[in-house]
């Protein structure tokens, strides 16, 4: 057994490093959105972000797989999963005009708390107890990050909240298709719901763009949301949910890193505190898990 486990090692290793990678992609993203919430609506920074998804997707991937990109066993799934991502895209974006990107990143990392229970309990996964405190540990964190700073709460405040549910409920209906949809084909009708919807919404928003850098940016942000849930997918397809959850908080450090390089915030005593909890919840998370793979189980052979 023990060639398996190290299999089983493999690709958790794998799976984190794919999140990682995933979570650094939507840093660079939000703070790309919040950099150009100025001066273009969010419907056209939407719009575009799934646009680029469908059509750089279906532009390398058609001419390969043909009508097999198109096949799905849950094209309601799709759907949903589509609706869901363009929702909080839209969420995201409007709360990012008026919220620091590190804090507003600290509040929707309270999403793995409730990815953690809804994979226990929906998808049967086993949480021991000492994860669910390593858990608690990072959730305090965020706290330590969102709380102490000067920023008054305000109606914005509130639409991380929402997102949170939201993007908890993707983040559960993400892994349980991941089991057996392809990922490929998720993606592209991830891109095509996000951009049919923003589409309807489009010529009432619609606007000039006021140079060409400002299209640029764009395209970073089509490009960070394309990379980004895509290798989403992959670590979802490849570790479990609670497994992977620790990792998702890294984003909060990849926000202040960003945020301090585009708009020169730099991170508060209590911040720095709120990231090393963060960042050694995470890694004791991760020691865990490799340690329970290391574990011989018996498993009847094919």
């Amino acid at each position: 057994m023990s060639a398996g486990s190290g299999t089983l090692n493999g690709r958790a290793i794998t799976g984190i490093a794919l999140l990682v990678t995933a979570v650094a992609c939507f840093a660079v993203l939000d703070t790309t959105a919040k950099y150009i919430s100025t001066t273009v609506s969010v419907v056209i920074s939407v719009w575009f972000r799934y646009l680029f998804q469908a059509v750089a997707v279906g532009a390398v991937m058609l001419p390969i797989r043909g009508r097999s990109l198109l096949r799905t066993d849950h094209p309601r799934y799709q759907l949903l999963r589509g609706i869901l991502l363009a929702s909080i895209s839209a969420l995201a974006f409007i709360g990012l005009r008026y919220m620091p990107v590190a804090a507003f990143t600290a509040i929707v990392m309270t999403a793995p708390l409730v990815v953690t229970l809804l994979a226990a309990v929906f998808l049967k996964e086993r949480v021991s107890a000492l994860r669910w405190v390593l858990v608690a540990g990072g959730f305090a964190g965020t706290l330590l990050i969102a709380q102490p700073g000067n920023a008054t709460l305000s109606w914005a405040s509130l639409l991380p909240i929402v997102l949170v549910v939201m993007f908890a409920w993707f983040q559960i209906l993400t892994s349980h298709m991941a089991r057996t949809e392809d990922p490929m084909t998720m993606h592209f009708y991830t891109g095509c719901v996000g951009a049919a919807l923003s589409t309807l919404a489009l010529p009432l928003f619609w606007q000039t763009l006021p140079e060409g850098r400002t299209l640029a940016l764009l395209c970073l942000i089509g490009l960070m949301g394309t990379i980004g849930h895509f290798l989403l997918i992959l670590a979802y397809a490849r570790t479990a949910a609670s497994t992977l959850t620790p990792f998702l908080y890294g984003q909060i450090g990849f926000a202040m890193l960003t945020g301090w390089l585009v708009f020169d915030h730099v991170p508060s005593p209590w911040e720095l505190a709120g990231i090393a909890l963060i960042v050694f919840c995470g890694a004791s998370a991760s020691w865990i898990t490799a340690r329970e793979k290391r574990e011989p189980v018996e498993v009847p052979e094919p």
